[in-house]
């Protein structure tokens, strides 16, 4: 199973279709039971997720994969490594796991700053103790996968990719990673929700871009899917794509997103559905509208 549960919401309020707040204890439980059952088996979750990683390891999650993110370093930070392992331990603590299957930088921009390089090699330094198998980065964009490339490699890189922010397609970044033998985990499949609103439950604000959602209504209509179904398979139809990480607010979520992305993507969508405003692809930049 290609997908991998995002956990965000186990700990946060989070999305712009949320319309139940923060997942309960209970809920998450049966999220994870029905998820395991049906062959996922990655958890993605983020030390700036609230209660995220404690949430998970109150439920139990030692037979899971588990991708964690550390959050910005402090500025007046003196020693890097014991931040990075300290913070760390403390994650690994709240969840449960001696161990992480990867762990990704929230702010990876870091790298190019005076003390990025410690922060890379506090890195490599938990995957040589064992702790963590794979390290990397979460990135916002392939302008800052660009920055990063020419000095350093990754293991393991999450990044956004949806039928509207077709980036790491568009660039080559997709392919190149592919070649390199990078990981590649994609997220906001349905760019928080967005693309899964009908047209009168779409704030207002988005109305700015209202080609770009007749071409995907006709789009829909044409290739005869549902958002959820045409979502999910249009990330699905990708190789290079080792996971796309989703999360979800309840148990009944969870089963229309295994369900709909089984199956076959009929009809590509157009050229003209590529879209590299910033303004939309990008959800922090919403509260700017």
């Amino acid at each position: 199973m290609r997908l991998a549960l995002g956990t965000v919401q186990f700990g946060l309020a989070y999305g712009i279709a949320n319309q139940g707040g923060q997942t309960s204890r209970l809920e998450a439980g049966a999220i994870l039971e029905h998820a395991s059952a049906c062959g996922i088996d990655m958890l993605d979750t983020a030390i700036a997720y609230g209660d995220s990683e404690q949430c998970l390891g109150e439920i139990g999650i030692q037979n899971w994969k588990v991708i964690s993110k550390l959050p910005a370093m402090p500025a007046d930070c003196t020693d890097v490594r014991g931040w990075v392992a300290e913070s760390v331990q403390a994650s690994m603590d709240r969840l449960g796991v001696e161990h992480l299957y990867g762990l990704l930088l929230h702010r990876p921009q870091q790298l190019l700053e005076s003390q990025g390089e410690q922060l890379f090699r506090a890195l490599e330094a938990l995957k040589a103790d064992g702790l963590v198998a794979k390290t990397g980065v979460s990135a916002y964009g392939v302008n800052e996968l660009d920055a990063l490339a020419p000095h350093y490699r990754f293991d393991l890189v999450q990044a956004p990719f949806n039928v509207l922010d077709q980036g790491l397609l568009s660039s080559g970044w997709m392919k190149r990673m592919a070649i390199e033998g990078t990981e590649l985990h994609v997220r906001s499949l349905f760019l928080q929700g967005l693309l899964l609103m009908t047209p009168s439950a779409r704030p207002q604000k988005f109305s700015r871009w209202a080609d770009l959602w007749q071409e995907w209504d006709s789009w829909l209509r044409q290739s005869g899917l549902s958002p959820l179904q045409a979502c999910t398979r249009y990330v699905l139809s990708f190789p290079e794509i080792a996971k796309a990480v989703t999360g979800v607010d309840n148990l009944v979520q969870l089963r229309q997103i295994v369900d709909a992305a089984s199956g076959a993507l009929p009809l590509m969508p157009p050229l003209t559905l590529r879209c590299d405003d910033p303004d939309l692809i990008n959800p922090s930049r919403w509260h700017q509208l």
